[in-house]
């Protein structure tokens, strides 16, 4: 039974009534990673794996939310949520907080969730999760937020309940995503640009079963080396607030106001933005070899001078580096685990897997998962 089905199925026999279904996907960052909490660019889409949603208002104050993946509930009231040490619960909670501190009126409902977007794979499941409630409560209640405020309050749920510091990119695509197309964003105008992305690629995700979470990694400790960064530039270009307003010219000329660490982290955001540009420009002019060499050199600045990924993403990159039939290859997400995504002519997908899961498990002991998906729309509501 397709999750959409199940989720529906399971809203009905505990709660004996048709709800609302909404599907709110995954997502892939192409490039521009850590870019976006420096008010870069980033070049993400939205994927087919999803989280579904069944609700309906329930009349009261409590809300009652069932996770059909794990079988479990949580019931919390509204204006008096606590956070529970089961997590999941969290991110749904942060976001009815934040409506109410917005000033907008949220009732109690009743809410059923399942999906398939693998857990700690880098796929940005807590967004989809947040987002898709933030989507819902949109039109159960009849609030008619705006589009980009849904996006904000979602990540505020994130950074303010949750506790994640994370930028606003995967609360973005999952609202704004189009299927055939990424979507470069600036993360500080919060504009964005539809880059066409109908080519003959399939986008392959081999994870390498190692756990992250941002809380508990060197993510925050990377916002504050950035801070550093901008801190040790602006003592000799006083109109720098973020990485994103600097050169590598800028960043050399002040190399001996940082320390080694910081200038290489700094290093590598700076470049990185530059990447997203070129990596838009090989897309339109349809060269892929040219995106896939983008990936390569993105992954070596996250291993190297970001210092974010792990012996796992690495031979996961070098693994396909040889291989026929994969453009690039590059560690996806905040890094210490999750995935790495890969850009495969669609008729090596098999042979390039089967080889990445032999040469991954002798190394290993473990074959890596894998997962073909493909850019997809964003949030939106589902007609049974």
């Amino acid at each position: 039974m397709p999750i959409i089905e199940s989720v529906a199925s399971k809203f009905k026999e505990l709660f004996r009534e048709t709800p609302l279904l909404v599907r709110s996907p995954g997502r892939v960052n192409l490039i521009g990673e850590h870019t976006d909490y420096n008010d870069g660019y980033v070049l993400p889409a939205a994927i087919d794996e999803a989280m579904y949603f069944a609700i309906a208002p329930n009349g009261g104050n409590e809300c009652r939310v069932h996770a059909l993946n794990l079988n479990a509930e949580h019931r919390f009231t509204i204006g008096h949520a606590n956070h529970s040490d089961k997590r999941w619960p969290n991110y749904l909670m942060g976001v009815v907080e934040q409506f109410n501190n917005a000033g907008y009126r949220v009732g109690g409902f009743n809410c059923v969730f399942g999906g398939d977007i693998p857990i700690g794979a880098g796929m940005s499941s807590s967004a989809a999760l947040e987002t898709g409630l933030a989507f819902a409560l949109d039109r159960l209640f009849a609030l008619k937020v705006d589009a980009l405020a849904l996006v904000k309050l979602a990540q505020k749920a994130e950074n303010e309940f949750v506790g994640v510091e994370c930028g606003i990119m995967d609360q973005y695509i999952n609202i704004f995503g189009k299927r055939g197309n990424a979507l470069r964003i600036d993360c500080r105008t919060l504009e964005s640009e539809l880059v066409s992305f109908h080519h003959p690629a399939a986008i392959v995700l081999f994870d390498a079963g190692v756990s992250h979470s941002l809380a508990g990694s060197g993510y925050n400790k990377r916002r504050v080396e950035c801070s550093a960064g901008v801190a040790a530039v602006k003592q000799k270009h006083p109109a720098v607030t973020h990485l994103r307003d600097v050169s590598i010219a800028m960043l050399s000329g002040c190399k001996g106001l940082m320390d080694a660490t910081v200038y290489r982290r700094s290093k590598y955001v700076v470049e990185e933005n530059d990447r997203v540009f070129a990596a838009c420009a090989a897309l339109a002019r349809n060269d892929l070899t040219a995106f896939g060499a983008l990936l390569y050199a993105s992954h070596e600045g996250l291993s190297r001078e970001y210092e974010v990924s792990c012996a796992e993403l690495d031979v996961l990159v070098d693994v396909v580096r040889e291989m026929p039939g994969v453009y690039g290859a590059r560690m996806m997400g905040g890094g210490f685990g999750g995935c790495t995504i890969n850009l495969i002519q669609p008729d090596a997908v098999e042979l390039v897997s089967t080889a990445v899961r032999k040469q991954y498990a002798k190394k290993f002991g473990r074959e890596p998962k894998v997962y073909v998906t493909s850019i997809s729309d964003g949030t939106s509501i589902v007609v049974p």
